[in-house]
């Protein structure tokens, strides 16, 4: 067995997937970095650099096997975060080189496939979800700020919808669950990623006046919504690079 380590980002982990084109590892696998215990002390530790030249190759190769919507598939799978996520996107890359030019990601007979339309539907409902019952505040500078806690990691799926529809003020969305954010000035819309937590309480007392009336109902609301069980995960997450957006729209 060979371990591919990458460093949890999405350039790392297509890297990784080419070197195992490049070496012809056979018996593989692909880990995070962070989340890796050696277990199996027989097996060959392979350290992955992160070169987004390769990562583009291989995303160029997909596009011609099985289109953007498919890479679209597997970038929900990549931001759903689910402990298998490295294996499932190896699988659906040596399905599509193997048989070029067939939609392999519908063939639901395979597991591996099967499994990658399941995860679909969730994070598509999660990112539904989130378009809907997101609850922007006024601040007193006048933009508007909305903190989430999705169950994944859909920032970067929802972020065309929101730019779409609000492109005549300021706004900023933030998930407290893994500590960036978004950010539309009405000229641009970026990802943000603070060096700390952001200070909620700080934030609280910028609201515009007209807020304050809302915030014991959004407090009820926040409480009820949160799981605790699920609070101080510390979950590392390198967010797709702006060269690949072009896959991330919801269109599909």
């Amino acid at each position: 067995m060979t371990t591919l380590l990458y460093d949890g980002s999405f350039d790392g982990l297509f890297t990784a997937v080419f070197e195992v084109f490049e070496y012809r590892y056979k018996d593989v696998e692909i880990l995070n970095r962070e989340k890796f215990y050696q277990e199996n002390i027989f097996a060959d530790i392979h350290e992955v650099i992160t070169q987004h030249e390769k990562a583009e190759r291989v995303l160029n190769k997909l596009e011609q096997n099985i289109g953007r919507q498919g890479i679209h598939q597997l970038l929900k799978v990549y931001l759903s975060e689910d402990p298998e996520l490295e294996h499932l996107i190896l699988s659906a890359v040596k399905q599509s080189v193997q048989h070029p030019g067939e939609n392999i990601l519908q063939n639901y007979a395979d597991p591996d496939m099967l499994k990658i339309s399941k995860i679909n539907k969730s994070v598509g409902r999660e990112s539904h979800r989130m378009t809907a019952f997101v609850r922007f505040e006024k601040m007193q500078d006048g933009v508007y700020f909305a903190k989430t806690d999705p169950d994944f990691d859909v920032l970067p799926l929802i972020r065309k919808h929101f730019k779409d529809r609000y492109q005549d003020q300021k706004w900023m969305i933030y998930d407290l669950r893994r500590n960036y954010g978004i950010l539309y000035d009405m000229e641009s819309c970026d990802f943000f990623y603070p060096d700390e937590k952001l200070d909620l309480h700080q934030y609280r007392q910028k609201f515009h006046d007209e807020e304050q009336n809302y915030q014991t109902l959004w407090q009820r609301y926040f409480t009820r919504t949160n799981i605790t069980e699920r609070k101080n995960l510390k979950l590392h997450t390198q967010h797709v690079p702006k060269r690949y957006w072009k896959y991330l729209t919801e269109k599909w």
